[in-house]
């Protein structure tokens, strides 16, 4: 297992403060696109947003059954949204205070590349999937410039090949159905290349698809892989205290 050097992760505060810059809400325009054409119909669904992807969920919210989001202690947590109840809470990433089959869909962003548990996480999200539940992740690409500089939450962390991505996904019970790529404009906060992103993005998806800045890959959990991985006997689940918005969760 690679290890991650402290100084590599993204807190919560960073995050926050790179989506709030013209570059950051242009990135997220660009990505919150190719996340929705993913999955254009979440109606009646009970979405689950992992690491920070609350900046991805604020769509969801006026047509799915449910949304929340988890943040990993590692990161730090931040309430969200910023108007009614918070339907953040602060968890750890191999034990979420969810009941298994509870989520018809997870968004896993920035938090694959940053955690040092990568298999006990995907492993723990499959149990939280419903089975028919699927999975996003949206990952940085090993080949894009993005995840050469360090100036942006997608140039921290481990960055991934597709293959790498694909491969990492089927030993974890998990099929991998589609792959798909976003942020082909370069991280600069020139307002040339910021009012550009959407031509930048579709010269990139037709001539340079293998250096696009982030991967986003759709994964189905395999049911027939249940028998693969069963909770120890006498293992007690823990849970941490969560915001007053996840209080009510109950058996989703």
């Amino acid at each position: 297992m690679h290890r991650i050097d402290e100084d590599m992760w993204s807190d919560v505060i960073d995050l926050r403060d790179f989506y709030e810059t013209s570059l950051g809400q242009t990135a997220r325009r660009m990505i919150r696109r190719q996340i929705r054409a993913i999955w254009p119909d979440s109606r009646d669904m009970r979405v689950l947003g992992l690491g920070f992807a609350t900046p991805y969920l604020r769509p969801f919210r006026e047509e799915t059954e449910r949304v929340i989001a988890l943040m990993p202690s590692s990161q730090g947590v931040l309430p969200w949204p910023p108007e009614g109840p918070s339907l953040v809470g602060l968890a750890d990433e191999t034990e979420l205070p969810l009941p298994d089959r509870s989520i018809d869909r997870v968004l896993l962003v920035h938090a694959l590349e940053s955690t040092e548990q990568v298999r006990a996480s995907l492993r723990e999200i499959w149990r939280v999937l419903a089975d028919s539940g699927r999975l996003l992740v949206v990952a940085p690409n090993r080949r894009g410039i993005w995840a050469r500089l360090e100036r942006t939450p997608f140039g921290q962390g481990r960055p991934y090949t597709p293959s790498q991505l694909t491969r990492l996904l089927r030993d974890n019970m998990y099929t991998p159905l589609q792959t798909t790529t976003a942020l082909y404009m370069p991280p600069f906060r020139s307002r040339f290349v910021l009012r550009s992103a959407p031509a930048w993005e579709q010269i990139g998806v037709r001539w340079f698809p293998s250096f696009a800045g982030v991967l986003l890959v759709e994964a189905a959990k395999q049911i027939y892989a249940g028998s693969a991985f069963h909770e120890p006997a006498g293992k007690r689940r823990a849970y941490l205290p969560m915001p007053q918005g996840l209080r009510k969760i109950g058996p989703i």
